[in-house]
This record gives C-alpha cells, sequence and structure tokens, in this order.
C-alpha cells in the first residue's frame, strides 16, 4: 500500500555521542583488566623468580666468605656449647607467627624450649655459623641462628631453631628451610631416602649425617619434632624414644602452602 503524498514517513536516528561514549568505557574497562594482569604477572615473576635468584647469590657469597675465612683461620681452641641463637621458636606452649613457606614444625616464629641444666643460648644473631651439605640434592646452603624470615630465611639460608643443639653434639641440632621463593633451599627434601648422606661443616669441623626416618606430614604446632629426643606429638609412632645425635630439617608441605609440614630426621655418623 503506497504511502500518500505528503505524508511523513518517521526516522529514526542514532546516537553517535552514545556509541562513543560506550566504546570509550569498553575500552578503558579492557586496559584496566590488561594492567591488572601485567601487574599480577610481575608479582609472580618476582616471588617466583626474582626472589630465588637474589637469595641464591646471597647464600652462595655467605658460603664462599665462610669457607674462605675457616681455610684460613685455625680452629677455635674450645668450640663453645652453643645451643643456636635467640631468634623465634618453639616453646612448650606456642605463640604463633606466621611463616608460609619457612618450614617451621611450628609456625616459624616462637621460642624453643630450654632443656633443663642446657648453657645459655648466645645474643640472638642472623649470621651464618655453617654450612649444610645434602649431595643427593645438589644443595650447598649457609645455616644461621634463628627462624626469623626477614634475616634469616628470606636470604636463602637454613635457619636454625633456637634451644636445639649445635652441630655434632647430643642433642637436636633442628634447621628450617623455605620450600618456595627466596631461594628455596629445602624445595626437595621429600626427595630424601634412608641412608642419604647430608653434612654440616663449621669453624672447627664437618658432621655427618645419615637420613633415618621422614615424616611426610605433620601440624604446623607439632613442637615435639625439634625436641631434644624428637618425637612427633600429633603422630606419636614417628619420632625416636633414646637419646643420641639428631639432625632435624623441616619445611612446609605441600609445595606453596604452610597447611602442614613435612620433616627428616638423620643421625649423626660416629
Amino acid at each position: 500500500m503506497r504511502a500518500r503524498v505528503g505524508q511523513r514517513v518517521p526516522v529514526v536516528v542514532q546516537s553517535r555521542g552514545r556509541r562513543r561514549t560506550g566504546a570509550r568505557v569498553l575500552w578503558v574497562c579492557a586496559e584496566t583488566v590488561v594492567t591488572c594482569g601485567v601487574v599480577v604477572l610481575l608479582l609472580v615473576v618476582h616471588q617466583l623468580w626474582w626472589t630465588n635468584q637474589q637469595a641464591r647469590a646471597e647464600a652462595g657469597r655467605q658460603v664462599r666468605v665462610l669457607e674462605r675465612e675457616w681455610d684460613i683461620s685455625p680452629p677455635a681452641e674450645s668450640p663453645g656449647d652453643s645451643s643456636g641463637g635467640v631468634p623465634e621458636d618453639v616453646p612448650e606452649s606456642v605463640e604463633p607467627s606466621a611463616d608460609s613457606d619457612a618450614g617451621g614444625p611450628v609456625d616459624a616464629g616462637t621460642r624453643a624450649p630450654t632443656r633443663p641444666g642446657a648453657p645459655d643460648p648466645p645474643p640472638s644473631s642472623s649470621a651464618a655459623f655453617a654450612v649444610l651439605r645434602i649431595p643427593r640434592l645438589g644443595l650447598t646452603v649457609p645455616v644461621a641462628h634463628g627462624v626469623s624470615k626477614r634475616s634469616v630465611l628470606d636470604k636463602g639460608y637454613a635457619g636454625h631453631y633456637p634451644g636445639t643443639a649445635a652441630p655434632g653434639r647430643t642433642g637436636n641440632f633442628a634447621l628450617a628451610g623455605h620450600r618456595n621463593t627466596h631461594g628455596e633451599p629445602f624445595r626437595y627434601i621429600n626427595r630424601l631416602v634412608k641412608g642419604d648422606e647430608i653434612s654440616v661443616r663449621t669453624r672447627d669441623a664437618t658432621y655427618t649425617y645419615r637420613v633415618d626416618r621422614i615424616l611426610p606430614r605433620t601440624a604446623p604446632r607439632d613442637v615435639g619434632v625439634v625436641r631434644a629426643v624428637p618425637r612427633s606429638i600429633v603422630r606419636p609412632s614417628y619420632g625416636y624414644d633414646a637419646p643420641g645425635a639428631y639432625l632435624t630439617l623441616t619445611t612446609c608441605t605441600p609445595e606453596f602452602s604452610s597447611a602442614h609440614r613435612l620433616v627428616v630426621w638423620a643421625k649423626l655418623v660416629p
């Protein structure tokens, strides 16, 4: 049916301004999403790669400094019977302090129990005093007093639980280390098997331990695993009943989580 002459036909005119505004909003949103993605990616790269590079370089330098010093300096006449530094770990009643990858059987950041008759610990220090080697893992890492993240563990060091024995002494020489990031020295200790050797060198001597038992998972507050005679208070079937010269390695498990602790025990080779 034809429209009559002179009849107006309605015409819909779209607003170009609205279309441009909508496109601009979408573009800004897209740019924001991309920028956020790039920032997150950079944070991940920094945490998972760059912190490892920095910590490993620092730890390697410290090992070279220690061994160079020991090679040109005579041993001390009477090595002190210190039981470790005084950072932050494990009393009989634990006061928690978060440490996501550091592997304290308790959250790295409490105080260790002091055994009756044990010598007073030396002043708190993050200075490295030993070198830990695990041939199976190709690992060489300095050991420092304490288990604080900032001054010890984040440097890529293994941290010596305060109140635990000195290397080579009767008792439990207990160490914590990061499983992931910051050098992650203990990342692969789950690969250790019974009989693997671990050496600890100090200014005075080199002590060899042999892996004996592994506790694959326990609670972060299982302070029993770092006691003088180590035994899990969460899983009592794991541990020892008699005094000896023990080495304990602790770290977080599973990887990229601080939900549980992995524990490796070794005994001093006579």
